[in-house]
């Protein structure tokens, strides 16, 4: 690891963490390369629940201790449970990452060594099913300011405690280790967080846009047995959910020969950490309340009222989206009512007479007709639902 002092070493201790249970290493002084060599079991309660191994330097030991500072973190690394397999031992260098407000910055690896025992599998896979909290979480459930004043309790009783503790954890120590302040805006966050969303939906825009290659006819054998398809689970309904489940099945099997081989560790890019703005950071560091200079804070006040006007459209867009699906029934528009009135009167009489397998058939068929009976223009059931009202007129 780097050194933190100026005669070029570190005086490093190791804590580890696993639900209400806290162990500290022996401090290791004037070493870039630690051994602890120490080893310690905790009865696992539940396989979704994570294991916290961070590394500090001493900053209380000799000429430091009259100097005041906090112990400085080196980094972590979190360990979740559910990703380890049963009797195997994972042997790992993790990289101890920091976010300063200059970067990331590598301070050096962390050699572990984790293993997961269990007594029964069957027991194991019966806590899936379980609650994941206790019972009185959710029939009196807790308000996010009560969540707010019970997360800063708790690290108040838990600093108090551990300080009495020999040797002692200090409260920077604590707050490092449950991720006390992890709530507070930070524009790098929300910027991960976004770019989270947009990896998970993926598959979906994927999916779509596979869907939309087999309407444009862009591979004619595809769209031809995709047609088969639809035709045969169309006249055998019952298929479709075996037919379903039968693929997630073999797309998960398929899948387990690309599994982890290891447990993950922190990630700069999904972090977002390798090319953030220093201001950004400057932010993510900055106290609460402000106390950096009024134009400062007016600048980051300004940035984050953009951020903030762009999540307010889209949140106003989706709000108009389900106002105009209440306006078909609600008499807001009379004449759009009526022709949805009418309509589903039609359908129903349709659906009634023509058997159901027809109607799916002939709309399947539709959605994925050939380009050349295409129009470019918008069809006529989305132009009836943009002209729906929504309460945006009523807004001031």
């Amino acid at each position: 690891m780097k050194p933190r002092d100026g005669r070029g070493t570190a005086d490093t201790y190791c804590v580890a963490k696993y639900g209400d249970k806290w162990v500290r290493t022996r401090t290791i002084v004037d070493s870039l390369n630690p051994r602890y060599n120490e080893q310690y079991r905790w009865e696992v309660y539940d396989p979704a629940t994570v294991l916290t191994v961070a590394i500090f330097d001493n900053s209380h030991l000799g000429d430091k201790g009259s100097t005041g500072h906090n112990d400085a973190k080196i980094g972590k690394v979190r360990v979740r449970i559910s990703t380890l397999e049963t009797g195997r031992v994972y042997t790992h260098s993790y990289p101890l990452l920091v976010l300063h407000p200059s970067g990331v910055k590598k301070m050096g690896e962390l050699h572990l060594a984790v293993r997961l025992s269990c007594t029964s599998t069957l027991d194991m896979m019966h806590i899936y099913s379980r609650p994941i909290l206790p019972k009185m979480h959710y029939t009196r459930p807790l308000t996010m300011m009560q969540q707010e004043m019970l997360r800063h309790q708790a690290v108040n009783i838990v600093t108090a405690r551990l300080g009495r503790a020999e040797p002692p954890l200090r409260r920077e120590v604590v707050e490092y280790m449950t991720d006390a302040h992890s709530h507070l805006w930070s524009m790098r966050k929300s910027k991960a967080n976004f770019f989270r969303l947009m990896s998970v939906s993926n598959g979906l825009f994927s999916l779509g846009k596979w869907f939309e290659e087999v309407c444009m006819w862009k591979n004619p054998v595809t769209t031809t047995l995709v047609h088969l398809l639809f035709v045969l689970l169309v006249c055998f309904p019952e298929l479709l959910l075996s037919t379903l489940f039968l693929y997630l099945c073999v797309l998960g099997l398929w899948n387990y020969r690309y599994r982890p081989r290891s447990p993950p560790h922190m990630d700069t890019k999904i972090s977002f950490a390798e090319n953030v703005h220093p201001d950004e950071l400057d932010e993510e560091f900055e106290t609460f309340p402000a106390s950096r200079s009024s134009d400062l804070v007016r600048l980051r006040y300004d940035r984050l009222r953009s951020v903030a006007g762009k999540v307010q459209t889209v949140v106003g867009d989706v709000a108009s989206q389900g106002e105009r699906a209440q306006a078909l029934l609600n008499w807001r528009d009379p004449r759009a009512t009526t022709i949805f009135i009418i309509f589903c009167f039609l359908a129903a009489i349709v659906l009634y007479v023509v058997p159901f397998q027809v109607l799916a058939v002939i709309a399947g068929f539709y959605v994925m007709r050939h380009p050349r009976f295409r129009h470019k223009l918008p069809p006529a059931p989305l132009n009836f639902f943009r002209r729906l009202p929504a309460r945006t007129d009523s807004m001031l």
